[in-house]
């Protein structure tokens, strides 16, 4: 979680989550989900762009939206939220 949510170093907020979206199981997903429901705003745009970039750039949309809709039934609510920005995220790329 310190990667995806590194006060520091946006690219490295950027580059993990790019490479958890390019995974694609619910597992990688849901870690993203989770640094989501806690990240700043600023934070928050840089996972945008590093999941935007990896759906975008693999034609990932479904596999993506496919996790998100798994986690909308997670147990945890920020999981959930998470998985729901996530999925709006996926929705809004136009793939």
């Amino acid at each position: 979680m310190g990667l995806l949510l590194d006060v520091e170093d946006t690219a490295v907020t950027r580059q993990t989550a790019e490479a958890l979206a390019r995974v694609g199981t619910v597992d990688a997903i849901r870690l993203i989900a989770l640094a989501v429901a806690e990240a700043d705003d600023n934070q928050g745009d840089w996972l945008q762009t590093g999941v935007h970039d990896a759906i975008v750039g693999l034609g990932g949309v479904p596999v993506v939206a496919a996790a998100c809709g798994k986690l909308a039934r997670d147990p945890e609510e920020a999981v959930r939220r998470g998985a729901a920005a996530i999925s709006a995220w996926a929705d809004d790329t136009g793939c």
